[in-house]
């Protein structure tokens, strides 16, 4: 797979110049098609709106994707001129996808909102329903878009792509398709960047050859080698156990992507339980590696299935007690709420509300490593004594199954532990002050776009993620493996009495601070403000860190590893 990004056929096979010009015509048969349904819709279906998205729009839209496919097979010849432009700017490419990714779910959230808040929830007469059940008509739509007014003969064509989203099932569809591809690219991610960050560890690039820039395809090559393989059962394995253990550790890591909030309107479901339901979906993991570890009839499988479910055991008693600290704090379980409770600045997160949430932070991520089966805690795999553990006997598309959950898991660990403790979405900013900003330029997407980028939006909810999933990695390839006993010694023997003291201290600060003496309420944002500076040393400490070993990276590395490639 070193050369994937070579075209895998002759060259002759692959330019078909038949192609262009069949891609051409149809085309343009799709766009003549696109006005005669426009025609149909408005004369003979009284211009109903399913029909207009049906017959003209959706036509309309796959007009231009012919023309691409016809463009880029006339110029599959000169393939090279166009993979050495990017080549060149890959790093570009990237920012400007990551940059229209960001405005597209911005702008998408902003018209679902619009729809929802401005028009639906201010109909004239809520009891009269228009197409299946529709509140609001496209004329009506039309009428309070911006320089609103329908022509009689030619639909407002943007009324009419606003109409399906008054349906809380079609909102909920293309909410449904962003988490999922949220939820691939996590795991594709997160496995190209642990290489990278574990080879600049140990002095090494890194993968740096498949897709040229960085290696950045190294994960998609794998994937479709992983997915290409033949789906090998032991012969005196449990089959059935065996096939589906994988997907008792995928489905539950994707489900929590579901009550999981990435801002305050960023979210799938907003529930009154969510912490609940998020711990409860990734305790199912923990069922897929015991099954998975008994029905593949390997003893080292069984052993990694035992390790895991003694440690999971173990450590969801810590783990829960820890997360009991915010939420005694908050009086809430939801995670919106208390993402929003600290939408004050710096000092409003919960990690520094009190000494207790503090400790509290830590010891919960010293669990979630546990949770994740990170190491040190990575007793269930443990290749230096039992081969693979649990996946010892497992290979292609299941093998990567569990390690798209376990990655996936890491980052929904690592969002509870962003929004408990450190802030949610918000930024260190306060958002209060977000409302100069629409004094200046008005209620409008450029004052909510620059409110969301400064002081409250998923984009700060993200940044923090990818830190902790950084620690995550950095740990890995920095610790040694642990013992089991050892691993179970410092749950039983020193996490769970610590998250005990530290949940009845968490109960009686925050009693104490319920009562109306102004002598603890100033001793209490004493310790705030102290936490929060010891809280400020750590984020300067890694960028004092980071603009060391960049500005010593020669010195550093060695010269075996200076600029063997070119873009290292």
């Amino acid at each position: 797979m070193a050369q994937y990004f070579e075209p895998w056929a002759p060259r002759g096979e692959l330019t078909n110049y038949g192609v262009p010009g069949k891609a051409v015509v149809a085309g343009v048969v799709i766009f003549v098609a696109s006005i005669v349904g426009l025609w149909i819709s408005q004369s003979l279906l009284g211009g109903h709106p399913l029909a207009i998205l049906c017959l003209f729009i959706a036509p309309l839209l796959l007009a231009p994707v012919c023309l691409a496919v016809a463009f880029f097979v006339k110029t599959w010849r000169t393939w090279r001129a166009w993979w050495r432009v990017l080549r060149k700017f890959a790093l570009f490419v990237l920012i400007i996808a990551v940059v229209a990714s960001c405005i597209g779910v911005f702008v998408t959230n902003a018209l679902f909102l619009w729809v929802q808040d401005d028009l639906v929830a201010q109909a004239d007469d809520q009891s009269v329903s228009t197409w299946f059940g529709a509140p609001l008509t496209v004329n009506e739509i039309s009428g309070a878009m911006p320089g609103g007014g329908i022509s009689a003969s030619i639909p407002d064509i943007l009324a009419i792509l606003l109409w399906p989203l008054q349906y809380t099932l079609v909102r909920d569809v293309i909410s449904l398709v962003a988490i999922i591809i949220f939820f691939c690219i996590v795991p594709v991610f997160l496995i190209w960047w642990e290489r990278k960050v574990a080879g600049r560890i140990q002095s090494r690039l890194g993968p740096m050859r498949v897709g040229l820039w960085h290696g950045w395809a190294q994960s998609p090559a794998d994937g479709i080698k992983c997915v290409t393989k033949e789906d090998l059962v032991p012969k005196d394995a449990d089959g059935p156990l065996f096939r589906v253990a994988p997907y008792f550790a995928l489905i539950p890591s994707a489900a929590a992507f579901m009550a999981l909030p990435f801002g305050a309107t960023y979210i799938f479901r907003d529930l009154d339980v969510s912490v609940v339901v998020i711990l409860a979906l990734l305790g199912v993991e923990v069922m897929a590696v015991i099954l998975g570890g008994w029905a593949s009839n390997n003893k080292w499988s069984v052993y990694g299935g035992m390790r895991e479910a003694c440690q999971m055991i173990s450590y969801e008693i810590p783990m829960g007690m820890a997360l009991l600290v915010p939420i005694v704090c908050v009086g809430s379980l939801s995670l919106k709420v208390i993402g929003e409770s600290q939408s004050g600045g710096w000092f409003t997160w919960l990690a520094f509300a009190n000494p207790f949430t503090f400790a509290a932070f830590i010891c919960y991520f010293i669990a979630s490593l546990a949770s994740c089966k990170r190491a040190p805690f990575d007793l269930p795999e443990a290749e230096s004594e039992l081969v693979a553990g649990f996946l010892t006997e497992y290979s292609g598309y299941r093998w990567a199954l569990f390690f798209f959950a376990e990655y996936a898991a890491m980052f929904v660990v690592c969002g509870l532990v962003v929004i408990l403790f450190l802030g949610g979405w918000n930024s260190p900013l306060p958002v209060s002050w977000g409302g100069a900003v629409t004094e200046m330029v008005g209620d409008n997407l450029l004052a909510r776009g620059i409110n969301g980028l400064l002081f409250s939006g998923p984009i700060w909810f993200v940044a923090k993620c990818v830190f902790f999933l950084y620690v995550h990695i950095w740990l890995r390839w920095t610790l040694p493996r642990i013992r089991i006993d050892q691993v179970l010694y410092a749950c039983v023997q020193v996490l769970l009495p610590i998250t005990m003291i530290l949940l009845l201290g968490a109960t009686l600060w925050t009693w104490a601070g319920a009562s109306d003496s102004g002598g603890w309420a100033m001793f209490d944002q004493v310790v705030n403000w102290i936490l929060g500076l010891v809280g400020a040393v750590f984020p300067a400490g890694f960028v004092v860190i980071a603009a060391y070993g960049f500005y010593h990276r020669r010195r550093m590395v060695g010269n075996l590893a200076i600029e063997a490639l070119p873009g290292s």
